[in-house]
């Protein structure tokens, strides 16, 4: 098999885009460039790779796994530029980050530093429920992702960077604001809002109630920490959030934290990649940024 790196990168970029013209976008070539370097390709392969399907690509088996290799290759290959780039003095390159929802709540302004330290770098951040994430470092598509509930079924590298508590909030005009002395049991016959079924948050809160016996009344599952607070300060119910979400004002948005025993529920922000993919430069360098930030990072 006779396959060029520019081939296999425009094969990538297909796998990416979905159709050949998104595919003649990326890597800048005319359209019947793209598709007969993909034809060639196929021929050297000798098993089809793609087939269209209501105007929209779909990989084959042999596709699917030559799409996994040229991620590789392309990877290593942007590492080596990275490190070159490293010797001569330059600081050049892209950052791959997929972070959950919550997270968007505090990555950008770690971003930010970053950005001001490194301005010749360029990012591309993707915002996901934890099943988009979990997808995408399956798939190794990312230098790094940020969650709070990393997969345990998955060869990863997982380091703790940040505390993430989970608050159980009210609306301003509950009863329950301003006492004390409160546990679990004073919550039956509450109503509870919270996150949908997968995420981070709501996995741990399920396992805290869980380990209380204690089982929540539930009103309403939402994927939007924003449509959250919302509901709460209308005095829909009870709900479990990240302090991150919260932000500094929580009481302007009418919602107010419970001194409820057993809260705020322990979690913990982590950095994530594919166990055995050696980290670029630039990953790494943000790596320990986030590590150093974190020590005086305040909510």
């Amino acid at each position: 098999m006779k396959a060029t790196f520019r081939q296999l990168k425009l094969f990538l970029a297909l796998a990416d885009s979905g159709s050949v013209s998104g595919a003649a976008r990326i890597l800048h070539v005319t359209q019947p460039t793209a598709s007969m370097q993909l034809r060639e390709l196929s021929d050297s392969i000798g098993l089809p790779l793609f087939g269209v399907i209501a105007r929209r690509v779909h990989l084959t088996e042999a596709g699917r796994e030559l799409a996994r290799v040229a991620r590789v290759m392309a990877a290593e290959w942007d590492a080596f530029e990275q490190y070159v780039d490293g010797l001569n003095g330059l600081t050049r390159g892209k950052l791959k980050v997929a972070v959950v929802s919550t997270a968007k709540y505090f990555i950008p302004r770690l971003l930010g530093t970053f950005c001001a330290r490194y301005p010749e770098i360029e990012v591309a951040l993707e915002v996901l429920n934890r099943d988009g994430v979990v997808r995408r470092l399956e798939a190794n598509l990312d230098d790094l992702c940020i969650m709070s509930r990393p997969p345990t079924d998955m060869d990863i590298r997982d380091d703790i960077f940040l505390p993430n508590p989970l608050m159980l909030v009210a609306s301003a005009s509950h009863r329950f604001v301003g006492q004390g002395g409160l546990g679990l049991h004073d919550l039956r016959g509450e109503r509870f809002i919270l996150r949908e079924q997968g995420s981070g948050t709501r996995m741990a809160t399920d396992e805290h109630f869980r380990r209380q016996t204690f089982r929540p009344d539930i009103r309403l599952e939402l994927g939007s920490n924003e449509a959250i607070k919302q509901s709460v300060a209308g005095g829909l119910g009870l709900a479990v959030i990240s302090a991150h979400a919260l932000g500094e004002r929580p009481d302007q948005e009418g919602v107010v934290p419970l001194g409820i025993a057993g809260f705020p529920i322990e979690s913990n922000w982590h950095i994530v990649h594919r166990g055995g993919a050696r980290l670029s430069p630039i990953a790494a360098a943000f790596r320990t940024l986030l590590l150093e930030q974190a020590r005086s990072f305040q909510l």
